[in-house]
């Protein structure tokens, strides 16, 4: 099923055939810059069977992202139910992650402006967060083209402490503010 479109992506259900090309992007060093480690195949199967299962308890989820133009697979944009600890959660949390061949083209800000309109006018969203470590400039510009505001840094409870990667910030959009 096709959740939503753009001009130029299909955010969809995942399907078999995804697997392979998200086990490839979730083992990419680059990709995973701004993660603690890349994924092997037996961890990208698990992070799979977690986003249908959460597809099949919420309705909603991480879509599966083609290119309109040639239905390539090329990540994912969508949401999240983040449940660890900090004093902003549980929340619906919006994220993305798309192979390095797909950067730059703006791929990521189309999909995830067309998610926050669904989520707001279609699945009832009233608030949407997203976060991350604090030295991902690149999705933190994408977070500010789809009108989240700062909020504040935190320390991510899931990283270590003497990690680069702790210090996250954490950004916010709700429906009042989305046109």
């Amino acid at each position: 099923m096709i959740y939503i479109e753009t001009p130029r992506l299909q955010l969809r259900d995942w399907k078999e055939a995804d697997l392979e090309p998200f086990s490839r992007l979730n083992a990419d060093e680059e990709v995973m810059t701004y993660f603690s480690n890349t994924l092997s195949p037996e961890q990208t199967n698990m992070f799979y069977k977690a986003i249908v299962s959460e597809f099949q308890e919420c309705g909603f989820g991480l879509y599966a992202v083609e290119v309109k133009e040639n239905k390539e697979f090329i990540g994912f944009i969508g949401f999240h139910r983040a449940t660890f600890e900090a004093d902003f959660t549980p929340c619906i949390e919006i994220g993305w992650r798309l192979k390095k061949e797909a950067w730059g083209r703006g791929y990521a800000t189309e999909g995830a402006a067309a998610c926050l309109q669904y989520g707001f006018n279609e699945l009832g969203f009233n608030d949407v967060c997203s976060f991350t470590a604090d030295i991902n400039e690149p999705s933190k510009n994408v977070m500010k083209k789809i009108g989240m505001s700062f909020i504040k840094s935190f320390h991510h409870p899931k990283v270590e402490k003497d990690s680069p990667l702790c210090k996250h910030v954490l950004y916010h959009i709700s429906k009042n503010e989305k046109s």
